[in-house]
């Protein structure tokens, strides 16, 4: 059964993968002040750990993403994990050297304990009452599964956008856990009106009637019109200006103007596909709960506002990346993690990508991208 799936994916695909689910009996205290006695974590693992299990590599994911990063789950999947073009044979994490682990993060929901689960203590789903999750609290419970899987430290953790400050978090909490970090697209905390666009979307969640205050599973409803407009809403801030007027322009779905308020232009009828395909997938708690992740994450705040002093104590070697048509976590932003790590006299290399997909870049096999990534993982001794 290897597979005539062949005929339809890539060359130097992983092909066929699974998941595998751990049970953490660990109590892991959270920074807003809780404790989790116990949580499950869903990762996927690609290539084999070596004998001195020196040759591991995380990737952390983003806010919508999850543990199924590289692969398919059968012959009959249509597309990949959402990082396939990065991860496999020959590619800039080669499955042939390292062994890749990706995990879905602790209050997602594609299987990791979160909104969705059933809360031990009181036998109910925990919905809102889940607890507020932090990228520190992600970064803790990824050492849990680390311990787990008995890898003392990682070769690299690597992220993209809310990925990419794990990978920071990983360098400041646990600089002995790791030798090398690939942060893109990423911030070292959001501003303003990154924060507002979040706001946005989530009293589009709170306020639509299915909400019922996070309840929403108790009435067999979802509020797919406030998760619809949240995802359209953050769809817009990954592209960039160029990349929708290429894709779409101003061009009408029927060739010509309805005189109402139904779909007339194609971008329209786009946001209105994704957003319905999100809410299929996705769900609104854990929405509001990455969000909130995205908007706390400041690991200069207890160093009074001073990047280079958290990370005084790190040890990794350090590659930033960022894309010329990211507006969302724009290049300056990588400046500043660059020019923090500079002073702080650290091994950093930094790229900025010349591309115009927007901050949805870090996503898409553009050559350079890919080139800049291969060559810093070529130098990475295990």
């Amino acid at each position: 059964m290897v597979f005539n799936i062949m005929d339809k994916i890539n060359n130097n695909s992983i092909g066929i993968v699974k998941s595998n689910t751990v049970a953490i009996k660990q109590s892991l205290k959270l920074d807003c002040g809780k404790t989790l006695n116990d949580f499950s974590l869903i990762y996927e693992t690609y290539g084999r750990l070596n004998s001195e299990k020196s040759n591991a590599i995380l990737i952390c994911h983003a806010l919508s993403g999850d543990h199924h990063a590289a692969g398919y789950y059968s012959d009959e999947d249509k597309k990949p994990g959402w990082w396939d073009s990065c991860i496999g044979p020959g590619k800039p994490f080669d499955t042939n050297k390292f062994f890749i682990v990706s995990l879905n993060n602790l209050g997602g929901c594609k299987g990791s304990t979160g909104p969705n689960s059933i809360n031990k203590e009181t036998g109910l789903e925990y919905g809102p009452d889940f607890p507020i999750v932090t990228v520190n609290d992600w970064v803790n419970s990824q050492k849990l599964l680390a311990d787990y899987l008995e890898i003392d430290k990682w070769a690299c953790v690597i992220g993209g956008s809310l990925g990419g400050m794990q990978a920071l978090q990983w360098a400041i909490s646990y600089p002995d856990k790791i030798k090398n970090s690939i942060i893109i697209a990423a911030a070292a905390k959001l501003s303003a009106q990154n924060i507002a666009f979040n706001e946005v979307a989530r009293q589009a969640i709170i306020t639509d009637p299915e909400f019922h205050n996070g309840r929403y599973n108790d009435f067999n409803v979802v509020p797919r019109r406030g998760l619809s407009i949240a995802r359209m809403l953050g769809h817009i801030t990954y592209l960039s200006d160029d990349s929708m007027r290429q894709k779409f322009g101003r061009d009408l779905r029927e060739g010509k103007l309805n005189f109402g308020y139904d779909i007339d232009f194609q971008v329209e009828s786009y946001l209105r596909y994704q957003a319905q395909a999100f809410v299929e997938r996705f769900d609104a708690n854990t929405y509001l709960l990455m969000t909130k992740a995205l908007d706390y994450f400041d690991p200069a705040k207890e160093y009074s506002g001073d990047l280079s002093r958290a990370f005084k104590d790190t040890k990794s070697r350090f590659l930033v990346v960022s894309f010329t048509s990211d507006w969302r976590f724009s290049s300056s932003k990588s400046h500043e993690i660059v020019k923090s790590l500079i002073r702080a006299r650290k091994n950093v290399s930094y790229s900025e990508i010349e591309a115009n997909h927007g901050h949805d870049a870090f996503l898409m096999p553009i050559p350079e991208y890919l080139k800049v990534l291969r060559n810093f993982m070529e130098n990475i001794n295990e």
